[in-house]
């Protein structure tokens, strides 16, 4: 597992004001694409297996919830999870994606606005604090916003409504690349790897072993590791094969 000391060295770390700008301006992408769905097409299958998109535009909603819950948390020195439990988690995003595009778009709006105003909150706070987002798994307090970018830039992907892995700003594959190898860090399910991309950043992940070295850019690295590459065999056909049922 990953230590707490490398999240010193992501983006955002002690200054997280750059990736909240782009935070931003990725979720204004997301919803300048959400508005375009119509009522049918919310209802119908997205990327992740056996959601809707309206499933998916609930998740980024209650996940917002959750991270304000957090941020707020921090500043009363209450260390709140990110979810009550996992079955209200579900039935949350059960319920709530069976609603209609007005108010799904209204929920992802305004819940990604009350975010902002709980990042706003943490003001000078140690950023270094840390904050237990899942169990065992422990964050500092100026990740967040980094965290929630991932979050909106991979569901994005995840709608199915014309924006895809490639289509991410450098800056944000990259970071979000970054994200997503930390998080991955030795996992044993995952083959020894040596990531190399073309923007310079590079990682081992996975298991013992000699790695096996793979590059590409930051988007198509990303694609690759979440399992969100466009269903093209011409993209991907330089990557290896990763576990089957994979999904980071």
């Amino acid at each position: 597992m990953p230590s707490v000391e490398e999240q010193s060295e992501l983006p955002g770390a002690g200054d997280m004001r750059p990736v909240r700008l782009r935070k931003l301006e990725a979720t204004q992408r997301l919803l300048g694409d959400t508005i375009a769905i119509d009522e049918r097409s919310w209802q119908e299958p997205c990327h992740l297996p056996g959601w809707t998109r309206a499933h998916v535009a609930t998740h980024l909603a209650r996940n917002a919830d959750a991270f304000t819950r957090v941020a707020a948390g921090m500043m009363t020195g209450i260390n709140t999870p990110l979810y009550i439990s996992e079955r209200e988690r579900f039935n949350d995003i059960e319920r709530g994606s069976e609603r209609r595009a007005l108010d799904l778009q209204v929920d992802l709006d305004t819940s990604a606005g009350r975010l902002d105003h709980g990042l706003d909150e943490l003001g000078d706070i140690d950023g270094s604090r840390l904050v237990e987002i899942s169990p065992g798994r422990k964050l500092r307090i100026d990740l967040l916003p980094l965290a929630r970018l991932r979050e909106v830039a991979l569901h994005h992907v995840d709608l199915a409504c014309g924006f895809t892995v490639l289509d991410m700003d450098d800056d944000i594959a990259r970071w979000v690349l970054e994200w997503t190898c930390y998080w991955i860090g030795d996992d044993p399910r995952l083959a020894p790897l040596q990531i190399e991309s073309t923007s310079g950043f590079h990682t081992r992940l996975g298991g013992t072993g000699r790695p096996t070295a793979v590059g590409g850019s930051d988007a198509l690295l990303l694609g690759w590791l979440t399992n969100r590459l466009p269903d093209d065999p011409s993209v991907a056909k330089t990557l290896p094969a990763l576990p089957e049922g994979w999904w980071a």
